[in-house]
């Protein structure tokens, strides 16, 4: 018996909508990484940008649990002394709250070309209206999949 390779025939991309509103922040993100990755899927081939195309709407009414919301995303502008700091709260009140939900699921992420790849197929919008209902994506209810998805 031969291992199964995908190739790209046999990749089935489907359209994901998710709704972010009231998940908790990490949670939700490893569910995307592992649909973005195609790790759902009994197909999966390691080296293949096999994930689905995922579309995440209330990105800035996502939850955490605990004091996250107090902790800083850090990042170096390249000149000396240039460390910049933000809280996520500040994030998320702030002009592009999806930048949050954008950045947790790109750390769950491999730090590689093919998952620099598969983040080109996660859009993320702070609101409920987004312009991909031609594609007419399935709702994936991540809150009914476990009671801990939630914060109540």
């Amino acid at each position: 018996m031969n291992t199964f390779s995908a190739t790209p025939a046999d990749i089935d991309k489907k359209w994901i909508l998710i709704d972010a509103e009231g998940v908790v922040l990490g949670r939700l993100a490893s569910i995307i990484a592992v649909r973005l990755r195609g790790k759902h899927k009994a197909s999966f081939t390691p080296h293949m940008d096999m994930g689905d195309n995922v579309i995440v709407i209330n990105a800035d009414k996502v939850q955490m649990t605990g004091k996250k919301r107090d902790e800083h995303f850090y990042w170096h502008t390249g000149h000396p002394g240039g460390i910049k700091s933000r809280t996520k709260q500040q994030i998320l009140d702030g002009a592009h709250p999806e930048r949050v939900v954008t950045q947790a699921v790109k750390r769950m992420l491999p730090g590689n070309r093919l998952s620099r790849q598969v983040m080109t197929n996660l859009r993320v919008y702070a609101g409920t209206d987004h312009p991909h209902e031609a594609q007419s994506p399935e709702v994936l209810d991540v809150k009914s999949m476990n009671k801990k998805n939630t914060r109540s």
